[in-house]
């Protein structure tokens, strides 16, 4: 794939998924969003339930996605963490179905931690203290009728906050879980890997300008990162490379990020 010209995903059939208009069976690369089912065919979205289908169900896990509203560089949209962490509830949610747990996709948390980009217009940040509040309010009352939560984080800004958060949940007794949406190995922010994934998940959201920004790991510009923010070190917003990005690949990291949520439901959590 040329750089500055994102094209469809490559594979020409991927698996069918539900046309949502309820017209026809299309396929994962077409443009027209899938609709995730559970293995009765019903939608794995909470908001899309009636309180009586869950009515005297024993045991439900539910999925809250955690993203933000950030720049990504010129290329992706604001929505992209958000975007990411929906898409892998979504699926990890229709995975544990066919597993015959009875799991569920929150909406959105579409708003994190995002401090660290504040300098881009369009960055919307609810800050660390609002984000700790809003979680641990959230798993409360989800916890009165669902017996696991689990928080599926698209935004690294947001880990040291959901970490907090499900250490304090914990302590009070409730199952509540994390999972990073983050590609080990993948570059920093809007570089190879959340372009490659969004081109998986929507093509035409991907802008034609995919140039580099700072390359440097992220563990040695953290410090400065913090302190001024990341159009400081980088005008465009990209820590990474993009111009690598592609579909087919986006599909995989995908899959391993789905396959993680899957894990950290069926065997536990291990760690706050």
């Amino acid at each position: 794939m040329r750089p500055g010209r994102p094209g469809p995903p490559g594979d020409p059939a991927g698996p069918a998924m539900i046309d949502p208009r309820g017209l026809t069976g299309v396929r994962e690369d077409s443009t027209v969003p899938p609709v995730q089912v559970g293995p009765a065919g019903r939608r794995v979205e909470l908001a899309a339930r009636r309180w009586i289908e869950l009515d005297g169900v024993a045991e439900v896990t539910l999925l809250v996605p955690v993203g933000s509203l950030e720049q990504h560089g010129p290329h992706l949209p604001l929505s992209t963490d958000a975007d990411v962490a929906t898409e892998v509830a979504r699926r990890a949610a229709a995975r544990l179905g066919a597993e015959g747990i009875h799991a569920l996709c929150a909406p959105t948390i579409g708003y994190g931690a995002s401090g660290e980009h504040q300098d881009f217009p369009g960055t919307i940040s609810i800050g660390h203290q609002a984000l700790e509040l809003l979680l641990v309010e959230l798993a409360r009352s989800a916890c009165r009728w669902a017996g696991t939560v689990v928080v599926v984080n698209g935004h690294g800004g947001n880990s040291p906050t959901v970490v907090r958060a499900v250490t304090r949940l914990r302590a009070e007794g409730r199952d509540v879980r994390w999972v990073a949406c983050a590609v080990v190995g993948g570059d920093a922010h809007a570089g190879h890997a959340e372009t490659s994934i969004m081109l998986s998940l929507d093509p035409l959201a991907v802008g034609p300008d995919w140039s580099p920004g700072l390359r440097t790991p992220i563990t040695e510009i953290l410090p400065a990162l913090r302190e001024h923010g990341v159009r400081a070190l980088s005008p465009s917003g990209v820590l990474g490379d993009p111009r690598s990005a592609s579909a087919a690949t986006g599909r995989r990291m995908l899959e391993l990020i789905t396959q993680r949520v899957v894990q950290k439901v069926l065997h536990g959590p291990d760690q706050p």
